[in-house]
């Protein structure tokens, strides 16, 4: 059977130094011709961020299809496919994608990206269309709480109900005691807001202050901003944003008078894209930034055998742009989406496939609750990572815990490094 292992049907408005881009389908006509029913391929999408944060987007797709590689493309006597879709960060073009997954016959399932907006907007689309819809990286708390036990999302990333305890209790640990908090004006920011302030109240305390602020603001009125902050009496900065804000507040802040720079405790939006290229460091040195991460990192493989093996199969697949741990430029969206790649291809090798689309996406999905093996992944091995969600399970359908998050740091080479805790 024939595998066409590289289909995308947008093209990121950057170009891209990657292998990834090679056979990128020119027009939408084109993307046409993947619906079509072939009975015995299997597809997979991938609707995420290539363009603003095209890293995110990349390396999420290379987390994938190295868990790919490792059964040649194929399940049971089916070829799998995957499709790549460029969103740009975009909702209504997330729910072109959407639409585009449902009109095809083969396939089973879609993983997002970065951004969490278009999957709060489109929540309540995605369960009543039953989209089996995995998250490697979104972390707004809303997106895997939808009430009915017929959930269709699923989570292997930072959920947002948690992240602003691990980032308040290192802050508070360091002896800050006046955060500010600036936040993007989303769901995922509106989400943050209350998971911190819930966290802080935790430490009997609060926040001195609130600023929203929007996409593609200016260096200037980001100065504005920090320069109104500062005279607030805050001694720290709870950041949540992406990376091409991020870059505008970190630049920024770092051309502000030595006396009124604060510490930044950042969302880990940062490093999805090119922050470290751009807020390199020397800009750095002149800056405090910390972010939210989770506990794996390729440069601490040490013992790991099988981190290393993993490596090593990446490292063959994408031979022009990895060859050591510091080229995955965003290793979150990487060590997420193998790791619930391979707990997909697990509850795919206990399905029973019908070659009924609607019927083995209910029951993979409902495999997905019920896997019967331990599946080991590159964060940690995991054991019936979903369960059937109900209000009361309300980590049903999130395979991490805050046990798996840590705060981390850039490093003079723009790696990501894991503070010890």
């Amino acid at each position: 059977m024939g595998c066409n292992k590289n289909v995308s049907t947008e093209i990121p408005e950057n170009e891209h130094d990657t292998a990834l881009e090679e056979n990128v389908l020119e027009t939408d006509d084109k993307a046409k011709e993947i619906t079509q029913n072939q009975e015995d391929i299997l597809r997979l999408y991938i609707s995420a961020d290539r363009t603003g944060t095209k890293e995110s987007g990349i390396s999420i797709e290379q987390g994938i299809r190295t868990a790919l590689d490792e059964i040649e493309y194929s399940i049971d006597g089916y070829s799998i496919e995957l499709v790549v879709l460029d969103h740009r960060g975009s909702t209504p073009r997330f729910d072109q994608h959407l639409n585009t997954y449902l009109e095809d016959d083969r396939a089973i399932a879609m993983f997002c990206g970065l951004h969490s907006p278009p999957l709060l907007a489109n929540r309540d689309f995605i369960n009543e269309n039953e989209i089996l819809l995995l998250d490697p990286w979104a972390a707004a708390t809303p997106i895997t709480r939808y009430p009915s036990e017929e959930n269709w999302i699923f989570r292997l990333s930072i959920d947002d109900s948690k992240a602003g305890f691990v980032i308040a209790k290192h802050a508070m640990g360091e002896g800050y005691s006046k955060p500010f908090l600036l936040l993007e004006d989303t769901g995922w920011g509106e989400a943050n807001e209350v998971t911190m302030s819930s966290a802080l109240r935790e430490y009997s305390n609060e926040s001195v202050a609130t600023e929203w602020f929007n996409w593609n603001l200016g260096v200037n009125q980001a100065k504005v901003i920090l320069r109104e902050v500062s005279v607030t009496g805050a001694d720290v900065i709870f950041f949540v944003g992406n990376a091409p804000e991020g870059k505008v507040f970190a630049q920024a802040m770092s051309e502000l008078p030595e006396e009124e720079r604060l510490p930044i405790r950042s969302h880990w939006g940062i490093t999805g894209g090119d922050f470290p290229k751009v807020i390199d460091k020397n800009i750095r040195e002149s800056i405090d930034l910390l972010f939210i991460q989770t506990r794996f990192s390729f440069l601490n493989m040490d013992d790991n055998l099988y981190a290393a093996q993993v490596f090593d199969r990446a490292k063959k697949l994408f031979p022009e742009t990895i060859q050591y741990p510091i080229d995955i430029e965003a290793p979150t969206g990487f060590v997420h989406s193998y790791d619930l790649t391979k707990i997909l291809i697990q509850a795919m090798t206990e399905h029973e496939w019908t070659g009924n689309t609607d019927e083995d996406r209910s029951s993979l999905r409902n495999k997905l609750e019920n896997i019967n093996k331990p599946v080991e992944g590159l964060l940690k091995t995991y054991t019936m990572p979903f369960t059937v969600y109900t209000d009361e399970a309300f980590d049903a359908h999130e395979a991490l815990g805050i046990e798996d998050y840590v705060m981390a740091k850039y490093g003079e080479n723009n790696e990501i490094i894991l503070l010890n805790e």
